[in-house]
């Protein structure tokens, strides 16, 4: 009986042994709050424990892994095993994916944006960039046209860009160069702070972020059709740490992608520009509208010499940046 005891309990220990083995945890690095841009990472948990009945688990952090400038490095070391971060942050850490940021590319949806940064992250140049990170480019987060919020006087021209002090990143902070702006790069969680000190008067966000760190709290204007483009931030894994993952584990996650991404636009298109309108108005904030000429003019000045410049620059690189450009450039001719 002390036997079969024995055999019974070492059994036990060993099937819980097995079962702890078998579930695997994610730690996510995010940053701000949860909202529209972090929706897909949270519905991907959601689906990845449900399929995996608990054994696989996304535990997402707002800001408790790292800062979102660092997500990237954070990834590279294995610190944690997704992450969230934007092209524009660090452009010379992730060179090809920035071709998505150039300014007016033409976007006109969420969907395509979805699928121009699908076919950029699976180029072959794209995953070796991100692998010098030890990073595997997952989802994009994508992002509609960018307009400014700002304070003081509110612009009638793009001329009265001329000196304006302006938080724009990547590709739209070179476009606002050419109408004399002054673009300043910073994070999302520090806008707030810069605009009520002044250090800047009006900050490029998508909708969702200017009601998510309070731009509109004390904005006075916002640009309805300035649409310079827009910024593109990648949900990247630690490659190994998706190596490791079992087969069932690597499809549960694989496999509910899409559907995130689904998830995602249906929230962002149903609930936040839904929201937008109202939040302007309650507010008080007024509308500038350009007209179509300067809108032209605006283009014609940043987009033809900000793709020759990041050409020129990619190329001397090593990268095939013609090739990924052409990429870009073609599916959206073609509607794609």
């Amino acid at each position: 009986m002390r036997n079969l005891m024995s055999r019974t309990a070492v059994a036990a220990l060993t099937l819980a042994f097995a079962t702890e083995a078998m579930a695997t945890e994610w730690n996510v690095s995010l940053w701000g709050k949860r909202r529209a841009f972090t929706e897909h990472v949270e519905k991907l948990a959601e689906l990845v424990s449900e399929k995996t009945g608990g054994d696989f688990t996304l535990n997402i952090s707002y800001g408790g892994l790292s800062k979102n400038r660092e997500n990237l490095d954070g990834i590279s070391i294995g610190a944690f095993e997704m992450a969230q971060f934007c092209a524009g942050y660090h452009r010379d850490k992730n060179p090809s994916i920035t071709v998505l940021e150039l300014p007016f590319l033409g976007v006109s949806s969420l969907e395509q944006e979805i699928e121009l940064s699908m076919a950029v992250y699976q180029h072959p140049a794209a995953v070796d960039d991100l692998a010098r990170w030890n990073a595997t480019l997952l989802m994009p987060s994508p992002l509609p046209q960018y307009n400014l919020v700002g304070v003081g006087d509110a612009p009638a021209t793009l001329a009265d860009f001329e000196g304006l002090s302006v938080r724009a990143t990547g590709g739209i902070g070179a476009a606002m160069e050419t109408v004399g702006a002054v673009p300043t790069s910073m994070s999302a969680s520090e806008v707030r702070q810069a605009m009520d000190s002044g250090i800047v008067k009006a900050v490029a966000f998508a909708p969702h972020a200017h009601m998510s760190f309070g731009t509109i709290e004390n904005g006075t204007w916002w640009t309805t059709n300035l649409n310079p483009g827009t910024v593109n931030c990648p949900v990247v894994v630690n490659t190994d740490a998706l190596n490791d993952l079992s087969d069932d584990h690597r499809d549960a996650l694989m496999s509910s992608i899409e559907a995130s991404l689904d998830h995602y636009v249906d929230n962002y298109n149903s609930n936040t520009m839904s929201a937008w309108g109202p939040a302007l108005e309650e507010r008080g904030i007024a509308s500038v509208t350009f007209t179509d000429a300067e809108i032209a003019a605006f283009k014609e000045a940043a987009a033809a010499p900000a793709a020759a410049a990041w050409l020129e620059d990619n190329t001397s690189r090593g990268l095939p940046a013609q090739e990924l450009y052409d990429l870009v450039t073609g599916m959206i001719a073609n509607g794609g």
